[in-house]
């Protein structure tokens, strides 16, 4: 494997890479032609507004068939979540430099996995061929006409209508109510709802029912709500030891547990979902709460065809089935130290 580093602060990184590592200057980046087996980084330290936008696209053109990732120990990157968006295989962000002195091969040959390009899935060291499927099969399900869905506020009682559920909830090793007491753990939860609304409005997601512990989205019937919210998912996955963290306020590890599926239901509002029979919302919550694992978007077979962006169909593996239905999941994601 041939590694590339763009950056103006050479000797900084010396130290962090294999001495096999080449360091051809950030002026030879427009020239940069990345071959089979290269990974390329590029140091965006000092870059801000235009100029790290610039560059994050001139490294897209660059390594358009090859891994690339990005070297920013000062944070200068917003939302780094945004960039795997982009096609990055790799972030070094100021965590890996405050515990972390030297990046481990193993790291190098992970990103290198994660790039659609190479037919990898990212996050478990595994390949796709090993771990089940490269990519998503044809379910042959189409989404309705458009105008069978003009708003939530005109969504008849009783009729029935196709929509994407999508579970959620927040595990620990040990269940947090009970680790942590039911007074703070409902604190902890409305802090999650209101994050999960937040990242889901794009999507135009409905917080349909609460538990108080996990809780049901019900999302509009058409692909631009699906992408929103599987993208919006696997953002929350990537930085859920910062979401726990800091805009949950755990002090001990959790990870979040996302399911998706899609199906017929009688439409109630919220508060009134008790006299609801549906398979559909019998399924996703036995999916969410029996198979799916914290720190992953598990999805059901019986989603339409172009519900998941294509640049995230290579996340997913086959997990088998359940309950009569075949899943797929999204692999883990791996931190710089252990978490859940």
């Amino acid at each position: 494997m041939s590694v590339f580093i763009y950056t103006k602060k050479e000797s900084a990184l010396k130290g962090v890479f294999a001495k096999n590592t080449d360091f051809p200057g950030m002026a030879a980046l427009s020239k940069h032609t990345a071959k089979d087996g290269d990974i390329t980084y590029i140091d965006v330290s000092g870059l801000s507004g235009a100029d790290l936008k610039k560059t994050i696209t001139q490294i897209k053109k660059r390594c358009k068939n090859t891994p690339w990732g990005i070297i920013d120990p000062k944070g200068t990157v917003l939302d780094p979540a945004a960039l795997f968006f982009d096609g990055a295989s790799d972030y070094l962000g100021s965590s890996f430099f405050k515990n972390q002195k030297t990046i481990d091969p193993k790291r190098l040959k992970a990103a290198s996995v994660w790039h659609p390009a190479a037919g990898g899935t990212g996050g478990d060291s595994k390949s796709a061929k090993d771990s089940g499927a490269a990519g998503l099969p044809k379910t042959g399900i189409k989404f309705p006409p458009a105008n069978t869905f003009s708003g939530w506020k005109n969504v008849q009682t009783g009729i029935a209508m196709p929509f994407y559920l999508l579970y959620c909830s927040l595990q620990g090793k040990i269940a947090l109510n009970s680790r942590m007491g039911e007074k703070t753990f409902s604190q902890v939860h409305q802090r999650f709802l209101a994050h999960l609304f937040a990242n889901f409005q794009e999507g135009d997601g409905h917080l349909w029912m609460d538990s108080g512990k996990d809780c049901l989205f019900l999302l509009p019937p058409r692909a631009k709500s699906a992408e929103a919210a599987v993208k919006a998912c696997v953002r929350m996955l990537i930085s859920a030891p910062l979401i726990t963290m800091e805009t949950l306020a755990l002090t001990i590890p959790a990870n979040i547990v996302f399911a998706l599926h899609y199906g017929l239901l009688s439409y109630s509002p919220p508060g009134k979902t008790g006299t609801v029979v549906s398979d559909a919302v019998n399924f996703v919550f036995h999916l969410g709460a029996k198979k799916s694992e914290p720190g992953r978007l598990t999805i059901s077979d019986e989603l339409p065809d172009g519900s998941i962006p294509q640049a995230l169909e290579n996340c997913f593996v086959s997990s088998g089935e359940f309950e009569g239905r075949k899943i797929w999941q999204t692999k883990k994601f791996s931190y710089a130290k252990p978490w859940v």
